[in-house]
């Protein structure tokens, strides 16, 4: 005698080899005795033996009609031997009566399982339900397998060309393009990248990298909705100083601007004007929502998205030929010693008499000229006069502070497009990369006017009890970051008691948060905190810092990558099979000429500094590899010393080399100059 049982979902079929009350000892064919309930013996035959049995029963369930058991089952609860007799005879042998039971077993949507071996049909509406679903399944993967054999073919299907980021960084893994990418992968051998470039998905690089950001981080588009500048309604005093920007000569958001007063005299005043947008622009208005949506511009080599639309920009920005409203600043200072006498802030209105732009002065304002070693012939040379003396004097004062000199021995880069068709690049445009010296007259001048203003006010805010967001670094020892925070803490990297950015209004979110608290100082004094837009403890300053934090992140690593990608095509355009760098650590080496970290093969076990020169062996546009190799060394080590930023800068710049791998893998400025220790906030 032999047995049909289920256990755990399967079916089992063995010789009863004894039996009790409640229990039967059933022999499977592999020898394997099984105790089985009594009540889970479904059925019980003498023949067929059991293998036979399971294999005749497996073909005759799959010409049972469903639709016809279905209509002849009755309404209520039943077993599977009812309807083996009903179906084939009421003489059903063992192989029918056990292909009943698989058939009604495997098809759930038609009859729900009440029990070992008993039944009851799915309402009609349940059942038209369950069949549409099922046809939407087949037809899915009908679909799925379509599209499958259309990329491995080298053809990509419209709907995944359409959803083509999404299937990459942000996929539903349950829809029908990402499982037909993940299976022509499978089929192709080939890596979802390579397998859509290869299927003429990806025909930009350029594009792919740019659509990828804007897939991102914007969405719904980089146009603004429609916005009014608010008109800034208090009657400001007109400033008695003329006051002057530098910048360069593609900046439209003119934050800052400065003025010298007092030339001849004693007392020397230094004025700091910023951009006052928050005169106007009220927490919580629709202008303010915009801007905290973006939180900051985002550039990028021939183009850039700014955090605010261009016509409040306009109302704003320092241009010259206009009284702007400011928040100004004006430092005293001893004209022998230098030594810092007073600070006053103030709400006024600036006569702002020029603009002047570092990529036509740097080569005129020297240091030689600025210092009287040469002839000064260009506009405004006393006031610059000065205040490149004060820039020097005060980056030495900080320089003490922070315990060590500053020495940036790399040059800053910027990027010119020639050939931009629209109003953003296409990625075909020939790239001319220019270089200019970090720590170039005027940009130590404006660099240390900035950190002077943000440090002042930085503390300021802070004895008027108000919050403020800080930037912080509690030593400059390797890998320790600088933080943001609401409470005022020293910056060693840059050597000051406290640093809040508030220097650009225009341009970043958190300079906006800290020029709405700096007004509410200079109206209210030590009762600010009172009315201040963020009150002391204030959760959602903490939310700001979050906010910005992770944008201001994610748009520097796609400046950086953008950049990565000019640089190649630079190579490309210029023919450069060869380039001499640096080695930094684990083969890791730095042009020395362009803005460019890579690996080169033989390099990784050279010490750091050590001069070489490699061979370009191939770029990729897409995932921004270079591939390269050592040809000589040029010299053992270089003398050269960098400063501790520098080296923090180094880390990054291996995060961005490998940054690439991760790519392939993943199925300017904010104060118009570097600022010197501040890892980060240089363009």
């Amino acid at each position: 005698m032999y047995a049909l049982f289920e256990d755990a979902g399967k079916f089992l079929a063995g010789r009863v080899m004894s039996e009790a009350e409640s229990s039967l000892q059933v022999e499977l064919d592999s020898g394997k005795r099984v105790k089985v309930k009594s009540a889970h013996a479904l059925l019980r035959f003498a023949k067929p033996a059991p293998a036979e049995l399971l294999a005749q029963a497996q073909a005759l369930s799959g010409e049972i009609d469903l639709d016809l058991v279905w209509e002849a089952a009755p309404d209520e609860e039943f077993g599977f031997d009812e309807i083996a007799r009903e179906y084939f005879s009421a003489d059903a042998d063992a192989p029918q009566r056990a292909a009943t039971l698989l058939r009604l077993f495997d098809a759930p949507h038609y009859f729900h399982r009440r029990g070992k071996g008993r039944f009851r049909k799915a309402p009609e509406d349940v059942l038209k339900q369950a069949l549409l679903a099922i046809e939407r399944k087949a037809q899915q993967a009908r679909q799925i397998d379509e599209w499958a054999a259309a990329l491995a073919a080298g053809d990509c299907p419209v709907p995944i060309r359409d959803q083509l980021y999404r299937i990459l960084f942000k996929p539903d893994k349950n829809g029908p393009e990402y499982k037909a990418v993940v299976e022509a992968s499978k089929r192709s051998h080939q890596a979802p990248l390579d397998l859509l470039k290869a299927a003429g998905a990806i025909t930009s690089p350029y594009q792919f990298h740019w659509k990828r950001f804007l897939f991102e981080f914007f969405p719904k588009g980089t146009t603004f909705p429609p916005l009014a500048a608010p008109q800034i309604k208090e009657e400001l005093p007109l400033a008695g100083c003329q006051a002057f920007s530098i910048d360069d000569s593609s900046t439209t958001e003119i934050d800052d601007a400065l003025s010298v007063q007092g030339l001849g005299t004693d007392t020397i005043t230094f004025g700091v004007h910023i951009a006052a947008p928050a005169l106007a622009i009220a927490p919580g208005s629709a202008v303010d929502q915009v801007a905290r949506t973006r939180w900051s511009t985002v550039y990028m080599p021939g183009h850039k998205l700014t955090m605010l639309p261009d016509e409040v920009v306009r109302a704003y920005t320092l241009v010259e030929g206009r009284d702007c409203p400011a928040v100004s600043v004006y430092f005293a200072f001893d004209a022998a010693t230098l030594a810092l006498k007073q600070a006053e802030t103030r709400l006024e209105r600036v006569p702002i008499v020029a603009n002047l732009r570092h990529d036509q002065l740097d080569a005129v304002i020297t240091e030689a000229a600025l210092t009287g070693e040469a002839t000064a012939t260009y506009a405004h040379a006393d006031e610059l006069a000065f205040a490149f003396r004060l820039a020097r004097h005060l980056k030495a004062q900080r320089e003490v502070a922070r315990g060590k000199p500053e020495n940036f021995n790399r040059p800053d880069y910027s990027f010119k497009l020639d050939g931009v068709q629209g109003t953003e690049p296409d990625g075909s445009e020939t790239v001319v990369i220019g270089e200019r010296k970090r720590g170039s007259p005027l940009d130590l001048i404006v660099a240390e006017a900035m950190i002077l203003a943000n440090s002042h006010w930085g503390g300021w805010v802070a004895e008027c009890g108000v919050p403020a967001i800080y930037r912080s670094q509690a030593s400059m020892a390797p890998g320790i970051k600088v933080r943001m925070g609401v409470r005022p803490a020293p910056h060693a990297g840059m050597g000051v008691k406290q640093y809040a950015w508030s220097t650009s209004p225009l341009r970043r979110y958190v300079d906006l948060v800290n020029q709405w608290q700096i007004v509410a100082c200079a109206r209210h004094g030590r009762t600010a905190a009172l009315v201040a837009p963020f009150k002391p403890k204030d959760a959602e300053l903490f939310s700001v810092i979050s906010g910005f934090d992770a944008a201001y992140s994610a748009y520097n690593q796609f400046q950086n990558g953008l950049e990565r990608y000019w640089t190649l095509r630079h190579l490309e355009q210029a023919g450069i099979t060869e380039l001499d760098a640096a080695v930094m650590k684990d083969g890791l080496v730095r042009a020395e000429t362009l803005p460019l970290v890579f690996r080169a093969l033989g390099c990784e076990s050279l010490p750091r500094g050590t001069r070489v020169r490699v061979r370009i062996t191939g770029t990729d546009l897409l995932t921004l590899d270079v591939h390269a190799s050592l040809v000589t060394r040029l010299d053992e080590t270089s003398a050269a010393k960098t400063d501790p930023c520098d080296e923090a800068e180094d880390g990054e710049d291996e995060a961005a080399a490998a940054a690439p791998l991760a790519l392939a893998i993943d199925l300017q400025d904010g104060d118009n100059a570097p600022e010197p220790a501040d890892a980060g906030t240089a363009s």
